[in-house]
């Protein structure tokens, strides 16, 4: 198997030395998103919510330039710069994880880049 990199203007592009993605046979890795919006690669404006939303529709950006999507996903990892926001997150999680949900971790810490207020990466299959 041949490790590739996958790139798209959907997600923001890498602001360190890392991939958006990487798919190794019919697995695919997603590096975490924050809610960058990539148009103008500036934090989306707004509450937990707002950010926990654009971070999921950089996720859903890239799942597809791999091609597959938020139904093929297996795992998780939120992390929440405070955890008294975890309902609200998951009021948004719930709109795009409907049925099958994957298997999911979440984490409070104590600081995430740009100071950014959640953080989503996930592992998906391209079937």
């Amino acid at each position: 198997m041949v490790k590739e990199v996958i790139s798209t203007t959907s997600a923001p592009g890498a602001i360190g030395p890392y991939s958006q993605g990487i798919k190794f046979g019919n697995l695919l890795f997603v590096s975490g998103q924050t809610p960058l919006n990539p148009a103008t690669m500036k934090i989306a404006e707004g509450d937990v919510q707002c950010q926990a939303k654009q971070c999921l529709e950089n996720i859903k950006g890239i799942l597809e330039a791999a091609g597959t999507n938020l139904d093929n996903v297996l795992k998780t990892t939120v992390f929440i710069k405070d955890m008294n926001n975890f309902s609200k997150v998951n009021e948004i999680y719930a709109q795009y994880f409907t049925k099958n949900q994957p298997a999911r971790s979440c984490v409070e810490v104590a600081r995430l880049p740009m100071d950014v207020l959640v953080e989503i990466e996930v592992i998906a299959y391209i079937s």
